[in-house]
């Protein structure tokens, strides 16, 4: 079996949103058989920033759904969006 890394865009809430915590609080909800590789910042517009986690899973059918599941729940998260797979 494969690997795949996926970038999942992590919109917050509002400007307000602490996303250091919202760092913290996805690094901590990550399930087994998935592994954080790293999250970056990405300006939207008049303050408002993205995450962009980027997670190695298996290469399997519906693979990101649980962390797209997970990432929702998060206090503080808007929206999530699969921006990018490919198997590594």
């Amino acid at each position: 079996m494969g690997k795949v890394a996926a970038k999942i865009k992590i919109m917050p809430q509002s400007i307000e949103t602490d996303l250091e915590r919202l760092k913290g609080n996805i690094k901590a909800t990550m399930p087994d058989g998935a592994k954080l590789y790293g999250i970056t910042e990405e300006a939207i517009a008049f303050g408002l920033k993205a995450l962009i986690a980027t997670v190695i899973i298996d290469d399997v059918e519906g693979g990101t759904e649980k962390i797209e599941e997970m990432f929702a729940k998060l206090d503080g998260v808007k929206s999530i969006q699969v921006i990018g797979l490919g198997l590594i």
